[in-house]
């Protein structure tokens, strides 16, 4: 009875790990945080001797409205940066070319200057893509790591406030952990629903 029950605990912990370790890979990523008034209705399912939910996370960032601002703010970051660095470019190149039909009228000491800011200006060329890519890179960690301390500390509000499950898995198409989970675990809309008054809140402050 006891190995049985010690198997049981470990299969939970297992499923636990999954679940954790899934939601920190959310391809996307904090909101003050306000009274969570969402009441939740899917019954509860027993696992176990656990009491176990499901969010399905593909539809919660296509319905999540601080997801979709913030990917069309990621967005307009990167043309930005894109549109920053062809202008760089475009402009040394002008330069350089200047340069070439002007540099005879300049005094030695003056070609020398204009040749050595040249040479600096081509070697920043060379890495300019690669500072821009990982500007971008760095924007868009730091706020997926909003979006998600903002989910997880709505989830944990919610939870407490609500059914007070033992464990809330996620649920999506590429890389869930679950082949299947009991429709009546879905607590999917109700997280969406409650999110989006989040938000709104907020943003309307």
């Amino acid at each position: 009875m006891e190995n049985k029950t010690n198997k049981i605990l470990i299969i939970c912990n297992a499923v636990l790990l999954l679940g954790l370790i899934g939601i920190y890979v959310l391809h996307f990523t904090s909101a003050p945080k306000s009274k969570v008034n969402t009441e939740a209705t899917a019954p509860l399912q027993k696992e176990g001797g656990l009491t176990v939910a499901y969010v399905n996370t593909d539809t919660l960032l296509a319905k999540y409205q601080y997801a979709i601002d913030m990917e069309q703010e990621l967005l307009a970051y990167k043309d930005q940066m894109e549109r920053s660095g062809r202008q760089q470019m475009e402009q040394f190149q002008k330069d350089y070319e200047n340069y070439l039909k002007t540099g005879s009228t300049m005094t030695l000491t003056q070609q020398q200057a204009k040749e050595e800011e040249l040479k600096k200006r081509a070697e920043k060329m060379q890495t300019l893509e690669q500072e821009l890519t990982a500007k971008i890179m760095e924007r868009q960690m730091s706020e997926n790591t909003k979006l998600l301390n903002a989910i997880f500390a709505f989830v944990r509000e919610y939870n407490a406030a609500n059914q007070q499950f033992d464990i809330i898995l996620r649920q999506t198409f590429n890389d869930s952990p679950t082949l299947y989970l009991n429709p009546g675990m879905d607590i999917t809309q109700e997280i969406i629903d409650g999110l989006n008054e989040e938000y709104k809140n907020v943003k309307g402050k």
